[in-house]
């Protein structure tokens, strides 16, 4: 019996989202640990160690490269999902990533070197890659109108809930052992790499009992099973509710439109009539990390230690910013919808863009510099004192607040309703892939950004925020509210700008009508006109007018 309640769904399939969450605070809580520094040691006086020996672990572009590992192998699980789920279909391919998360974690926990530990970290990435390219896409297509930012968005909340429960099972099993630099225990990184396959375990056998995304089974022509699934799901198995036809109608609009093309590939999202919105997805994608976030997550160990913290005062203060982000989210999931993607945006990035050039100015001002490094870690270039210190803290909290109810949700919300059938699964493939591509430039530059251009990682940072708030509001139209298809006719052109579409700038949020439907308020037309639309019409067609 498979499940229907859209909740439930979509809180087992977002455990793709928490296998992200933890590697990220696998790897961050790991940093200063006294056993991971000395097993990986790089440093001039091991391995192997004696008595007097400083564990000052992987040399800066070694560490960042390791940081870096998982998200490269994401970018090309990302690629790989994109014709697998359309091959096997969503629910498959989100179960092909659990295994593949399995095999990764073994190779993590049983790591012997450096270049085991990349490896392991590659193989996780290229799980996570697909991961987070298909769970929102599967979400998407199951969730109504009204809600889909909201359910999709829960992908980022169990991303939070990721990283704050590996940071804290990290932090336990931090005290396994003695931890000086000759008398150390590796569990303290080997028990919490092992614990991380137990979520994707979960998400396997979860997966069995969640029904197919109807729109991959109308595509494969199993009508039947589409309807009954969306009745399932958005109607509780009333199979002769209003807004099930118009679903259907519109799905089979769709589909017959999309006969037409046949053996699609990645070439197709860069043709004219689609580029537009594939740069969009894209750079939805980059940008949510060039906000600095995830730097943020992997290498926070690092600025607290310029903060002068240390020790479990700095983990524990870490820990902090991952309970922030998790109650952060909140807001995002009960008024997304509300709110729209295209405000919810602007004003995460003019908030984050501020604590950036705050973050700058503090070290800029008050940085004390530290050749070789706060304990030898190279990468903790400079020192703070006092209110400086404590203030370069407060910004990064209230940088952490500031993404998590805007840039982090929305990143996974937006990509999958701005592609059509045909090319959602690859068209929110590429964007992830993006996202996964300039994470593991930043994995490898960040370390080797502290240790030397300092307090100005943060002014670059800054930079990347202000250019992402002009991106937004001239490029990226509100989506919030509108069906999928309905997302799809607001990018055909009303005014005979070619694949241009409606300015951004002028679309709002629309959900009364949807959510009448929902709820079966008014009447609606089930048969319509065939669909007429032409691949490269010369002439653009009338807008379809809606209610």
């Amino acid at each position: 019996m498979l499940v229907g309640n859209i909740y439930v769904i979509a809180g087992i399939a977002v455990v793709g989202g928490a296998l992200f969450g933890f590697d990220i605070a696998s790897m961050s809580a790991q940093l200063n640990e006294n056993s991971y520094k000395c097993y990986f040691n790089q440093g001039p006086k091991g391995p192997p160690f004696n008595d007097d020996s400083d564990c000052s672990g992987p040399e800066s572009l070694v560490q960042g490269g390791i940081t870096a590992a998982m998200p490269a192998g994401s970018w090309l699980g990302a690629l790989i999902s994109g014709p697998l789920s359309d091959r096997v279909g969503r629910k498959t391919a989100i179960m092909v990533g659990c295994v593949i998360w399995l095999v990764g974690s073994t190779l993590m926990c049983a790591a012997q070197n450096i270049g085991m530990l990349v490896v392991a970290r590659i193989i996780n990435g290229l799980s996570v890659g697909i991961e987070s390219a298909q769970v929102p896409v599967y979400i998407s297509e199951m969730s109504p109108p009204s809600k889909r930012g909201r359910l999709v968005g829960v992908q980022q909340w169990a991303i939070t809930w990721g990283i704050l429960i590996m940071f804290y099972i990290s932090y336990g099993c931090s005290y396994i052992g003695e931890q000086n630099s000759y008398a150390y225990n590796t569990a303290s990184w080997r028990v919490p790499w092992g614990l991380q396959m137990i979520p994707a375990v979960f998400l396997f056998l979860g997966m069995l009992i969640l029904p197919e995304s109807p729109r991959w089974l109308a595509r494969k022509d199993r009508w039947e099973d589409c309807q009954h699934v969306l009745a399932k799901v958005h109607c509780k198995g009333d199979m002769n509710h209003p807004f099930i036809a118009v679903e259907m109608q519109d799905i089979r609009d769709m589909c017959e439109f999309e006969r037409q093309f046949k053996n699609v590939t990645y070439f197709d999202l860069f043709k004219p009539e689609m580029v537009n919105r594939t740069f969009i997805g894209l750079f939805m994608q980059i940008w949510s990390q060039l906000t600095g976030m995830n730097v943020m997550m992997y290498y926070i160990t690092y600025v607290f230690s310029m903060a002068g913290y240390s020790g479990d005062s700095n983990l524990l203060a870490s820990s902090i910013q991952y309970i922030i982000n998790v109650i952060m989210t909140l807001p995002a999931l009960i008024w997304l919808d509300k709110w729209g993607r295209r405000p919810t945006l602007l004003v995460g990035a003019v908030l984050m863009a501020a604590f950036m050039y705050a973050n700058g100015a503090i070290m800029a001002v008050n940085g004390e510099v530290v050749e070789g490094g706060i304990d030898g870690v190279k990468q903790q270039s400079m020192r703070l004192h006092g209110s400086a210190a404590k203030g370069l803290i407060a910004c990064t909290y209230l940088f952490v607040a500031s993404y998590a109810p805007t840039w982090g949700p929305v990143s996974w919300t937006y990509p999958p309703e701005l592609f059509p059938l045909r090319l959602r699964g690859k068209g929110v493939a590429l964007s992830t892939s993006g996202n996964w591509a300039f994470n593991t430039a930043l994995g490898l530059f960040t370390p080797v950004a502290f240790e030397n251009i300092r307090w100005q990682t943060y002014i670059i940072f800054g930079v990347f925020n202000t250019v992402m708030l002009v991106h937004v509001y001239f490029l990226f139209p509100e989506t919030a509210g509108k069906t999928l298809e309905e997302t799809e006719r607001m990018f055909e052109d009303p005014n005979g700008i070619k694949y241009l579409g409606t300015p951004a700038w002028k679309t709002r949020v629309t959900t009364n009508h949807v959510q009448q439907l929902e709820r079966g308020d008014v009447e609606v037309k089930t048969q319509r006109e065939p669909v007429t639309r032409e691949v490269e019409s010369t002439q653009p067609a009338e807008p379809e007018k809606t209610s």
